[in-house]
Order: structure tokens, then sequence, then C-alpha cells
């Protein structure tokens, strides 16, 4: 039986559009994968399908206990919690200290039961984890990454019967991924992930790709899925030329036909010019080839018009499935030093000195744990932090890209970002770069707040790369937000890029194919 169901659930926006419509689905399998494309409802359809939000139609059958991941951090880190009273463990750890302190009171036993060992438990959990032992640490104080596999290890930890995981591996390091991946295979409950991370991907049963066409399943893991969706577009592409291939057969007949009438009809008018056959027969047969030019007609009407939209559905499937291009600008080709850093000692992090050397089109991965400064060194660069000791030198305009998109201005359409940040860029050019990552007609006029995370970041890297000073690009993290084919096109585009950047990110398969040519490890 499956664990859980949904039936017929659509989800209408604010402006009255629908974001899906008559959504059925059943979970059997225990590892199943949910992927889309940027803005095609994910995170809504797995907060329906957790029970925390409500569809505007249908129903959903759940199982008695459900947990979820949410991608983006929770107001927690905003707040004063420490490690041990966001794992609820902090009232225990009080009761311990209070009986060590000499305070017997049965009130503190009650609380402890058999949880003496917790201090040293704990202590040695979290550095398993990598993360504080101090388990007084501010979570607001935690990196993305260790906020991240906090919220993870605690979840992997309930038993839930269902656990929801929106883009888990976000802000994870290599490692922590890897430690994701061993808690996924070992959690007993069933799991539906919400990923574009394909090492992820491949340890499903089961995936399930919603679209504009609806919500379509695909039998085992991301290979399967991936061959699947070849040989769907294959054989999409062979309809396509088939209806195309019919409409030039019916433009050639159709002309064939309306040649044989003409000559019918040329050789009515010399025999009745001719007299030779009698003008009632001769009216006759004009009335029935008249009848025969018009059933004729109607049926070339009917073809074609069902060749048209036959036409229309094939490429509307294939537009969803097509992979998009996002062209980066060109900088000029002579390469100079533009980074020197010799002996520099970061205020946080690493404390061991860090010593490199950047040219204009060098193309480098920082590598390194969460929490070890990859950011502080980026703010470095930046002149936001200075560095402890040793020596920077700088010799090319920077344009840095955060995890939150803060260069897209949010009360400013998609045009206007690019048209405003972008100086000498001109509104047609704007179009076509917009149209080139999906953004066609009026959708040039949302504003940036509204945008998805993906579509943000496809946004923000146009931005960046169409800078007529042509700066040296630090890229944090800009594949955290990304769908499949997004993530795909914007490292083909990083690796064709003729300039140089800085590239943090924890996905190894978009730093391989992203083209970088040398490794700083912090």
């Amino acid at each position: 039986m499956p664990l859980l169901q949904a039936y017929n659930i659509s989800y209408q926006l604010d402006n009255g559009d629908f974001l899906f419509q008559q959504l059925s689905c059943s979970l059997s399998n225990k590892r199943v994968g949910l992927v889309g494309r940027n803005g095609v409802g994910k995170s809504i359809l797995a907060s329906i399908l957790s029970g925390e939000q409500q569809p505007s139609s249908g129903a959903v059958a759940l199982p008695q206990s459900v947990a979820v991941y949410h991608q983006q951090p929770p107001p927690l880190l905003s707040c004063e919690l420490t490690i041990a009273q966001f794992l609820g463990k902090d009232q225990v750890l009080k009761a311990i200290k209070q009986v060590e302190a000499g305070d017997c009171s049965q009130h503190w036993f009650d609380i402890i039961k058999e949880q003496w060992d917790l201090p040293v438990k704990l202590t040695r959990q979290l550095k398993e984890q990598g993360l504080p032992t101090d388990v007084d640490f501010p979570c607001a104080q935690l990196s993305g990454g260790q906020f991240a596999r906090l919220k993870l290890w605690q979840l992997f930890a309930s038993n839930v019967e269902l656990l929801i995981l929106d883009e888990p591996s976000n802000h994870l390091d290599v490692q922590a991924k890897h430690w994701l991946i061993q808690s996924m295979r070992a959690f007993k409950g069933a799991i539906l992930l919400v990923s574009h991370e394909r090492k992820l991907l491949h340890e499903m049963d089961e995936i399930w790709q919603l679209s504009g066409l609806g919500l379509q399943v695909f039998g085992g893991n991301y290979t399967l899925y991936a061959e699947q969706k070849t040989a769907e577009l294959q054989a999409l592409e062979r309809k396509l030329a088939s209806v195309d291939k019919q409409k030039k057969q019916l433009q050639v007949q159709t002309q064939k036909n309306r040649e044989k009438a003409e000559q019918r009809a040329a050789q009515g008018s010399q025999l009745r010019k001719n007299g030779s056959q009698p003008k009632v027969l001769l009216d006759a047969k004009k009335d029935k080839a008249t009848a025969q030019a018009s059933n004729r007609t109607k049926n070339e009407q009917l073809r074609r018009a069902h060749l048209h939209n036959t036409g229309r559905s094939l490429k509307a499937h294939k537009e969803s499935q097509k992979n998009q291009k996002l062209y980066l600008a060109h900088t000029p080709t002579r390469s100079r030093k533009v980074i020197s850093i010799h002996q520099g000692v970061l205020p946080f992090g690493r404390t061991h000195p860090i010593s490199f050397q950047a040219y204009a089109h060098d193309k480098i991965y920082l590598a390194g744990k969460n929490g070890s400064g990859k950011s502080t060194l980026l703010k470095t660069l930046l002149d936001e932090i200075s560095l402890q000791q040793g020596e920077l030198q700088l010799n090319t305009p920077l344009y840095y890209l955060d995890q939150h998109f803060g260069v897209i201005q949010g009360d400013l359409s998609l045009l206007d970002n690019l048209v405003t940040l972008c100086r000498g860029l001109k509104e047609s050019d704007a179009r076509t770069l917009l149209a080139g990552v999906g953004f066609r007609r009026d959708n040039v006029f949302r504003l940036g707040h509204i945008l998805s995370g993906g579509e943000k970041m496809k946004l923000a890297m146009l931005i960046v790369s169409h800078q007529a000073a042509h700066p040296f690009l630090l890229l944090d993290e800009p594949d955290n937000h990304l769908d499949l084919d997004s993530k795909l096109m914007l490292a083909q585009a990083l690796n064709q890029y003729p300039g140089g950047f800085i590239l943090v990110s924890h996905d190894e398969d978009f730093v391989r194919e992203s083209g970088v040519q040398m490794q700083i490890d912090i």
C-alpha cells in the first residue's frame, strides 16, 4: 500500500494563474527523487505533500509521521538558540549540571532519567559531525553548511515514516555530502528528495519530474531517468520530422489537385464553346466537380489544422525538454596577473598562511570544508575584511556574486535589472540574452522579488558577465539553487567563458564541468 497519496491536487497563485493542476501521485518506493526546472513548483508541491500547505483543490493522504527539511534556513538562525536548545537537550544538560553541583532534587532526576552520559555522548557526536563541540554555541554563528548538517543530523535521528528533503545538499561540503548519502542509505523510513544533485539522485529508486506537462514518473535512478529523457527527446524529434514531412506532402498534393481542377475547368469551358456536348450534361459535370473540389478543400483544411495542432503540441513539449543556453560576454584575450596573496592569514577559518597568484583568465576552484574560511577569503579580496597579516595585491575590478543574489533589485523587472546594471547594454540585446535563459515575451517584465532561486541566479549571471569593465568573477556557490538543466547550462557557459573566476561550490560534477584549471585548498 502506498505510504503517501495525492489526488488531483492543484495550486493557484494569487494572480489567478495555476502553478500546477490535477496532479495525482502515490509514493510506494522508499526512495523517490523529485526534479524539475526552477519555478515549476517543486518546493510548493513538497510542502503540500508534507501537509504543511494546503492545495487549492484536491486531497493528500499522509502517513502518521512526516518530517521536512527546508532548503532555506528557517528563522532560527536569527535567534539566540544554542546547539543544545536547537536539539532539545538543554534541559537534560542543565539538570545534570544541577545534580553535579549538589542539588539532589527529584525534579532533576526525573528530567535526566537514563541520560547521564549525554554530555560526553553529545560532545563526541558534534565532533563527528564537524560541528562546534560547545553545546552552548549559538546557532546564529554557524555557517550555512554547519547549520544544514545540524538540522539534517537531527532529522535522520528521528523515527518518522516519511522524510521530505528539499535541496538538502545546498551549502554542504564534499565530506558532508558523503555523510548525507550514507545517512540516506541508513535511514529506515521513506525519503522524498527534492534535488538537482546528481549524486543524490543516483540513490533513488524512482524519479518524479514536475513540468508544465504535469507529473511524470520514471522508474529507476538518475542514470535511467536521463536515458529515458534522451530517448523521449529523440522520439519527439522524429515525430516533429514526420509532421513536417506530412505538411510538405499535403502542400504538394494540394497544388496538384488545384492544377487538375484548373485543367478540368479549362476543358469544360472549351467543350461548352464547341457545343459538342449537351449543356445539361456539362452543367451536371460542373456541379459534381465543384462538390468534389469543395470536399477536397475541406479535407485539406482539416488535415492542415490537425498537423498544425500536432506540431504545435510537439514543439511545446520539446521546448519544455530542451536545454537552454547562457551566453556570457567575452573579455579581451590578453592575460595578466590580477590577484596576488603572499603569506596571508585570514581573520576567520583557516589559521595557516595562504599564498597564491591568479591571472586574468584563470579558472580557480576554492575548496574547503564548511566554516574553513572560503567566503572570508572572497570578502578579503573585496576589501570588506582585512588580512590579519600578509600582503594582498589586486590589479583588476572584481564582481562578487553571493549565495542570495543580492545584485538583483527586487522592485525592478528582469529587463530593467539587466539594462540598469549593465551599462551600455541595449534593450534588444538584453531581451535576446533573457530569451536565451528561458525568459521570453512578457516574462521579461516579472519583478525580481518574485523570481525563484534558480531564476535569480540566471539573471545574476547575465548581469555579472556583461559588465563593461570585464571584472574577475568571484562566484560563491552559484549552483546552489539551479535545476539540473540550468546547472549543466551554467557549467558549460563557465567552461567556455574566456575570462577568469574563483568558484566556490560543493558539487564535484559542476566544478569539473565548469572547466576549472587550478585548485586552492582552504
